[in-house]
Formats: C-alpha cells, structure tokens, sequence
C-alpha cells in the first residue's frame, strides 16, 4: 500500500470533520488518437468525505465517466495527485491496483453487467469469491436489503431492469467498499423504476455507505449532498447541501 506524503498532508481535511475518501489535484486524463491530443480532465480538483452522497453532473463529454474510471481505478492519470481511500492510484503498481478495486471500489453502471449463467446470488457473491472469501451470509444480508431474497435463484433474465439494477448494486457492495461508483444508473430504466433505486441510494447513504454517481437524471442528482458539475474535462461548479 502506497500513501502520498507531504502532498497528502496538503490535501487533509481538519481532524475533526469526515476522513476524505477521494482527494484529486490538478487531475489530468489525457488521450492520444493519432496526433489529436484529447484532454478528457484538464486540472481537476475536489475532494469527496466519506459519507457523502455525491452527484457529478455535466454534458455528454464533459470527463464525467472518465473521473469515475480513474477513481474506480480503472485508468491511471496522465498527470496530478489522485488518492483514493488513502492510495495514491498513480504509485499503485498492479497487482495492488487490481485489489484496491476489488476491496474499497464497487461498481454499478448503466447495462447492469450481469453474467447471464449465474443466478442472482452467484452475481453478487462473485467479488468476494475473486478475494477468496466465503460471503454466503454477506450474500443473504444484501438480497435481503436490496428486496432480493426471493429471487436469489433467479437469472438475470428471469429480472426485471430494477431488480438486475439492484442486484448490480448488492454486488458491488459484496466487499464493503469505501465508495461506491455508479454510472448513469438509471439510464436504462423507467421514471417509476428510477425512483425505487433512487430510494435504495438514500438508504444506502443513510446508513454510512459514500455514493458517487455520474447521471443525467435531474431527481437523482437533487437528492445528492454534493453536487459536481464538469464542463470540457474541468470543475464548472461544486458545491454541497
């Protein structure tokens, strides 16, 4: 485990508020198509509390899910300070890369990313079986928080969008991850079906779990605490409730 030392004690918060769970400065994501250079974050700053529920809005291009993917660990920056639950990603060599996104990252994106043999149950248990931990009770704790239980033996197909959206979501708790990443998570679903897991968010950050989502949806983003609008890769506005 790698920890950045005196630009981490700059990004500190005072002792007495939340520990940061996500510090970023000067976070730049460049990509290279034959001599175009694209900028997809250009100088970012921010930071996210544990505990928070967080809304990262903005129009389509704006480096939204390219910030997610780099904390999720997912990609690497090309330049500036990126800690995420007191790792600096860009120090993390891979195999301890591959863990922090097993262990303190989960995931939840727009197409759910359901594999399609393996039941309800199976889909969820799968991060920790990659850890090598049994999680038959961490199984049946989250089907039963999600209002899953009852269809633990189902396959995806046998689901409906909210109910394969809220397996995704029980699976990406399954390793009690210091954030949880989700990617337009209501884009495949209806304004009914969006506001249950809309609901389920709520309840998730109610009870100490820090949310981070990308999302076009107006009433997902309004019931966020914090609110992060990008515009051409930088920070237009940021603001909490």
């Amino acid at each position: 485990m790698t920890v950045l030392g005196d630009q981490r004690s700059e990004l500190t918060t005072p002792s007495d508020l939340p520990p940061l769970v996500v510090e970023a400065r000067d976070l730049c994501k460049v990509y290279r198509r034959g001599a175009e250079e694209i900028r997809a974050l250009d100088g970012v700053t921010l930071s996210i509390r544990a505990g928070e529920f967080v809304a990262v809005v903005g129009p389509s291009g704006a480096g939204k899910s390219t910030l997610l993917q780099l904390v999720g660990g997912m990609d690497v920056p090309s330049s500036g300070c990126l800690i995420v639950a007191g790792r600096e990603m860009a120090r993390l060599p891979d195999g301890e890369l591959t863990r922090m996104r097993r262990e303190c990252v989960g995931f939840v994106f727009q197409h759910f990313g359901l594999l399609p043999t393996l039941t309800v149950e199976e889909n969820v248990a799968l991060p920790a079986l990659f850890g090598h931990r049994h999680a038959r009770g961490r199984v049946q704790e989250l089907l039963e928080r999600v209002g899953l239980a009852h269809r633990r033996r189902h396959r995806p197909a046998q689901l409906s969008g909210g109910e394969m959206q809220r397996a995704a979501i029980a699976r990406a708790l399954i390793n009690s991850p210091a954030v949880m990443l989700a990617d337009e998570p209501t884009g495949n679903l209806d304004s009914a079906t969006s506001a249950q897991i809309l609901d389920l968010f709520r309840e998730l950050n109610a009870g100490g779990q820090t949310v981070v989502v990308v999302t076009h949806n107006e009433d997902l983003a309004a019931a966020a605490s914090h609110r992060i609008l990008l515009c051409d890769g930088r920070v237009a506005s940021d603001s909490s409730a």
